[in-house]
C-alpha cells in the first residue's frame, strides 16, 4: 500500500510541476500592459467627513505590481488590498482602499509601481 501511495504522490507532483511550467510560459510570454487606474471615494468628497479611498486598478500584465495610498507622500497605514484576481486574457485586477477624512490642505495620492515604471494619480475631490 505504501508504495502505490508513493507513486501517486510522484505522479501528483509530475502533474503540478508541469501545469507550473505552462502557467509559468503563458504568464511571462505575454507583453507589457500597463495598468488602468482609477481613484476615487466611496462618499463623494467632503473635507473633514469620514470617508474610504479607494485606488482600482485593472488590465494589467504581469501581476507584479505595488499599490500604495498615500497622505501628502506618506502612506496611509490603514489600507486594504484585495486578493489579485484576473480574467480570461490574463489581465489582472485589484483594489487597495483605506479610510480617510480628506481635508482641504492634504494630498490623497495613489502610487503604482508596475514593470519598472512608477506611477502617481491625485485623488479629485470635485469627481
Amino acid at each position: 500500500m505504501f508504495c502505490h501511495f508513493h507513486f501517486k504522490l510522484k505522479q501528483l507532483v509530475f502533474k503540478l510541476l508541469l501545469l507550473q511550467s505552462y502557467f509559468s510560459q503563458v504568464l511571462f510570454t505575454l507583453p507589457l500592459s500597463s495598468p488602468k487606474v482609477q481613484l476615487y471615494s466611496r462618499d463623494p468628497g467632503e473635507y473633514g467627513k469620514s470617508n474610504t479611498l479607494i485606488c482600482h486598478v485593472s488590465q494589467f500584465h504581469p501581476p507584479d505590481i505595488s499599490i500604495t495610498l498615500l497622505r501628502d507622500g506618506h502612506e496611509l497605514s490603514d489600507s486594504v488590498l484585495t486578493d489579485l484576481a484576473f480574467k480570461q486574457d490574463w489581465h489582472f485586477h485589484l483594489t487597495r482602499s483605506a479610510p480617510f477624512s480628506p481635508s482641504g490642505d492634504a494630498q490623497y495620492t495613489c502610487r503604482i509601481d508596475h514593470g519598472g515604471k512608477v506611477t502617481d494619480y491625485i485623488w479629485d475631490p470635485n469627481m
